[in-house]
């Protein structure tokens, strides 16, 4: 029997945030199963710079913890490229079509993030998806598999 394969989610600054601020949350929740290898969190060099200044500007008690998480939980890859970029106008806020972009040319199926509002992929590219959103979607998948 195939092995179904790993979520792969891409993962915006907001929900590295709450991550790195509280254990008690989705967030968090969604990088624990990824340094358990369950599923596959992605950031891009953009939101990493992005959650750390934010962490560092308004909760620096929070960095030691969000440095961890980023050493174990998630694969850094490059960000997009301009052209990647301009090919996705319309799908996205102008200030997030980078991250839209840095999701889908990483192959991420999910893109998880509190800001689902900013984003509008044509058809279905890419699930827009709060943490908690998720977790749920991954429960019901989760189910089918021993059932």
């Amino acid at each position: 029997m195939e092995r179904p394969a790993k979520p792969r989610l891409f993962v915006d600054a907001d929900v590295l945030i709450a991550a790195s601020a509280s254990t008690k949350g989705a967030s968090h929740i969604l990088l624990q199963l990824s340094d358990l290898t369950i599923i596959e969190c992605i950031v891009s060099k953009q939101v990493v710079v992005e959650a750390e200044r934010n962490l560092r500007d308004k909760l620096p008690q929070a960095l030691p913890a969000f440095r961890l998480l980023v050493a174990s939980a998630v694969e850094q890859v490059e960000d997009p490229d301009q052209s990647q970029i301009q090919s996705l106008i319309g799908q996205a806020e102008a200030k997030d079509l980078s991250i839209l972009a840095a999701a889908l040319s990483n192959g991420c199926q999910y893109l998880v993030t509190f800001n689902v509002r900013h984003y509008r992929p044509s058809a279905s590219i890419i699930a827009v998806l709060r943490p908690g959103e998720f977790l749920l979607k991954l429960r019901e998948q989760l189910s089918t598999l021993v059932s």
